[in-house]
């Protein structure tokens, strides 16, 4: 069976979405795939989470932040780019992503400015578990829907868990939608204020005890908060309805990032497990920081006659020579175990979905800073 490549992905996929355990080079694989679309003639985003400054610059960026902002075209012709194409990035802002849903689905102006400047809402868009994960797929649903973009790849959140990513969406509507915050906020709704003697005798012993290390008027403002974030509750509950409709559509494809060490190959394969089970659209793996096979290493006597001929080794009695082979035939023989465990670890992937691209990026001598060196990997990635 022969696999697709890569280009072929980027060829038929509108939406990359690079998936795994953080650092894997996951971000430097999103702006990877990017400056590759881009160079193919496409108007391309790179969506990342990712605030090092690091990826700003290697894109002639002075930053990155929640607004889109074009790489100058003139970054882009050092790399090779095609004239129509153009490359955007943006970094999400978790709050601001929940803010823009509250703003578009609020009853009314004033009703957005006090839910946005409420503790709860704040505590709800900052720290809920699953906000990242969600406030990142509810952002990719409103560029999908409302930009003109050819491609996005989008850098997801470092997740200790692949469920986390793929259950967010539900976990939080779920999460400011339950049946306890309904009985909570019902006698509100009725009166207009918080009564203890609406909730019934044992909600009202239960609140009684809360409100003596809170206080009564925290209740009713959070009852208040509730009842005014119902509209936005629908707002919620639609995107994430929204987003599990996009990630499983066939103009997305995941791209599982992992480095051949052994935990980030369980991410990877646990991670493809799980998309296979939801039937979401697997596009391939890429594995950074691969050790290549090292070439044959030299007999000694040949390694000794060949230091032995180098102007800065001349005189050197051959006893020293003989010495100064020793380390560097101990750092081939390391380097070749450290390639076959490499190769060990990267079949398991490729066992695992041998229908499904597999590229490996080798180890690179300096880290990946300008356009260039996302060239050099966008190489690998695209032979």
């Amino acid at each position: 069976m022969v696999a697709p490549t890569f280009a072929q992905v980027l060829a038929q996929k509108r939406i990359l979405i690079c998936v795994g355990s953080g650092g894997v080079g996951k971000t430097t694989t999103a702006a990877t795939l990017a400056l590759a679309g881009a160079r193919r003639g496409r108007k391309t985003l790179v969506l990342t989470i990712d605030p090092a400054k690091r990826l700003a610059n290697s894109l002639g960026l002075p930053q990155l932040d929640h607004e889109e902002r074009q790489v100058p075209r003139e970054t882009l012709a050092a790399a090779g780019t095609h004239p129509g194409g153009t490359l955007h990035a943006m970094m999400l802002d978790q709050k601001r992503a929940f803010d823009e849903i509250v703003a578009q689905y609020a009853s009314d102006p004033s009703a957005v400015k006090r839910i946005l400047e409420n503790g709860i809402y704040k505590q709800i868009s900052g720290s809920l578990t699953g906000s990242h994960e969600y406030a990142a797929m509810a952002k990719l649903d409103q560029l999908a829907r409302e930009r003109d973009y050819d491609l996005i790849v989008v850098d997801t959140p470092p997740t200790a868990h692949a469920l986390d990513f793929l259950d967010a969406p539900e976990k939080v509507a779920g999460a400011i939608d339950s049946p306890a915050l309904e009985w909570f906020v019902k006698p509100f709704k009725a009166t207009g204020k918080f009564s203890l003697k609406l909730v019934g005798v044992g909600g009202s012993f239960v609140l009684k005890r809360v409100a003596k290390f809170v206080g009564s008027s925290f209740l009713e403002q959070m009852a208040r908060f509730f009842v005014e974030f119902q509209d936005v509750l629908a707002g919620f509950r639609e995107r994430a309805r929204a987003a599990d409709h996009l990630l499983r559509s066939e103009a997305v494809g995941f791209v599982c990032v992992a480095s051949p060490e052994a935990a980030a190959v369980e991410e990877a394969l646990f991670f493809h497990e799980r998309l296979v089970q939801q039937r979401m659209p697997f596009a391939g793996f890429v594995v950074n920081r691969v050790h290549p096979e090292a070439p044959e290493a030299p007999e000694p006597a040949e390694l000794q006659a060949a230091l032995a001929a180098r102007p800065e080794l001349a005189g050197l009695p051959p006893y020293d020579v003989a010495r100064a082979t020793e380390p560097m035939l101990a750092a081939h023989r390391d380097f070749e175990v450290l390639a076959e465990a490499d190769r060990m670890q990267v079949s398991r992937l490729h066992q695992a979905a041998p229908d499904r691209p597999l590229v490996q990026v080798p180890i690179q001598e300096r880290d990946v800073h300008d356009i260039q060196g996302l060239s050099v990997l966008a190489g690998y990635i695209f032979p």
